[in-house]
């Protein structure tokens, strides 16, 4: 990725994380682009919450150099932390606090920002203003989260599965909230196990595994790198074995993956593949128990990277 250091919101170079004999973080090198949207993506035990933790300041690398917003974490890196906003996967807030004082403690925490009001239209809790933290269900406690990460009005934003335990509605407004956010010129770094989200809302995704990044670049550009744009699932039942050589030799079949006798060919026309392989499993006495097919998604270039899928990971 070609950019310049005035340019880049978040710059990491080779940097580990060992936790006894576990390798978390195995040399990793990312860079975050001001005013960009970033997804972080994974299978668990990647390491992508140690390496969020180190770019948060919460942890600290065993080596490898970091940059955030051009400043290095030094002493209790108070400065840097009231530019940042930080939401994580759960966040536990004092039971008997009202909503609007648990956003005005945190508000407290930066030196400007917006107000509890502004705050809590931000993620449609104003009717919860004056209700106890104890009272709010798991969406509504997640948008609250939300809230606090976002009062200082910060320039970078680490948002840790935003939407997890979110109906579908208040899904949509948290991305609006995000989509508002790049609008703004703030940089964003997300994880997510919604591939939809992610595809909708990063600018670019980097995929994790082993404690590296594996693979990264646009939506666009990550399905394109599959060679083709569709992918036929099936799984079939009686009859011969079935080899990923022969699959592979199929028309139009440019990969090849199998799990537990679930098939997935990553196809250039549909057309050609599908009564080709029907053929096939015809001619092996074997009757297909599945059978669907899909444009390729980042779920496919997930499970072609790391051999399975982000929500199975």
């Amino acid at each position: 990725m070609d950019t310049t250091r005035t340019d880049t919101a978040i710059h990491c170079r080779g940097l580990k994380k060992s936790y006894g004999r576990v390798l978390a973080v195995d040399g990793l090198d990312l860079a975050v682009r001001r005013g960009e949207c970033l997804g972080l993506l994974g299978p668990n035990g990647a390491g992508k919450t140690t390496t969020v933790e180190i770019l948060e300041g919460l942890s600290t690398p065993d080596a490898g150099e970091v940059e955030v917003l051009g400043e290095r974490w030094r002493g209790d890196g108070r400065a840097l932390r009231a530019r940042l906003g930080v939401q994580l996967q759960e966040t536990k807030f004092p039971e008997k606090l009202r909503v609007a004082e648990v956003l005005a403690l945190f508000r407290s925490f930066y030196p400007r920002g917006l107000s509890v009001e502004q705050a809590l239209a931000l993620v449609a809790l104003e009717e919860k203003a004056d209700a106890f933290v104890r009272t709010l269900s798991g969406g509504q406690k997640q948008r609250l989260s939300l809230a606090s990460a976002l009062v200082g009005d910060p320039e970078l934003v680490f948002l840790d599965e935003p939407t997890t335990g979110l109906d579908p509605q208040s899904r949509r407004q948290a991305w609006e909230i995000v989509e508002d956010l790049k609008a703004r010129g703030r940089t964003v770094l997300l994880t997510t196990h919604y591939m939809e989200e992610a595809a909708r809302l990063c600018d670019r995704v980097a995929i994790m595994d082993h404690g590296r990044v594996i693979a990264q670049g646009t939506p666009r550009e990550l399905v394109a790198s599959l060679g083709a744009e569709h992918v036929v699932e099936f799984a079939a039942e009686g009859g011969a074995s079935l080899d990923a050589a022969t699959l592979g030799a199929l028309p139009s079949v440019e990969g090849v993956a199998s799990d537990d006798g679930h098939w997935r060919l990553t196809v250039r026309e549909v057309h050609r593949a599908v009564p080709a392989l029907l053929a096939l499993l015809a001619e092996r006495a074997a009757e297909p128990s599945l059978l669907t097919t899909h444009h390729a998604t980042l779920e496919d270039v997930f499970v072609s990277l790391t051999g399975r899928s982000l929500r199975d990971a």
